[in-house]
Order: structure tokens, then sequence, then C-alpha cells
């Protein structure tokens, strides 16, 4: 699932009231009943789960505890992957 700030469209700090109308506007826009896309029905289902999870305050804040983490740890994670790899190559 992509980051559900950016289905809303919304930053991470937005506020309790942003968030919710970010996700009236994309599910009006998104809506199968109003959008004649074939695409519609999977967007408007990834807006419905990403307000279900932002709308949520403790679920928003677990969520923002493993988006930082991730940000912070993965990089550090796939750099050492990759310099070992390199590494790897140059040593006979």
């Amino acid at each position: 699932m992509r980051d559900p700030y950016d289905i809303l469209g919304i930053s991470p700090s937005a506020s309790a009231d942003a968030i919710k109308t970010a996700y009236r506007q994309a599910a009006r826009l998104y809506h199968p009943d109003k959008n004649p896309s074939p695409d519609a029905a999977a967007r408007f289902r990834d807006v419905q789960t990403a307000y279900e999870l932002l709308g949520d305050e403790q679920k928003r804040q677990e969520y923002d505890v493993i988006r930082r983490r991730n940000l912070i740890d993965d990089p550090l994670q796939e750099a050492t992957s990759l310099w070992s790899a390199y590494i790897d190559k140059l040593t006979p």
C-alpha cells in the first residue's frame, strides 16, 4: 500500500479536520458512481483504507512511529548491503 498521506494528498502534520476534508474530497472524486474511470473503484478503496488508518488517532500514531522508523532504518540497511556487495566484488 502506498503512503496514506500521499493517497489523501496531505502532509504528516495535518490536523484531524484536514484529514477528514481530504478524505471527503478524494472519496467524492474517486467514487465509482461519480467517476467512470476503470480504476476508480480501486482508487476509492485506497482512499477508504487511508482514511481508516489516519482517521483513527491511535492507528495514526502507530503508523507514524513505524513510518519514522522505516525512513531512518531502511536507508541504513540498504546502504550497508550495497557497500557489502561492492566490497565483496573488490576483494579477490
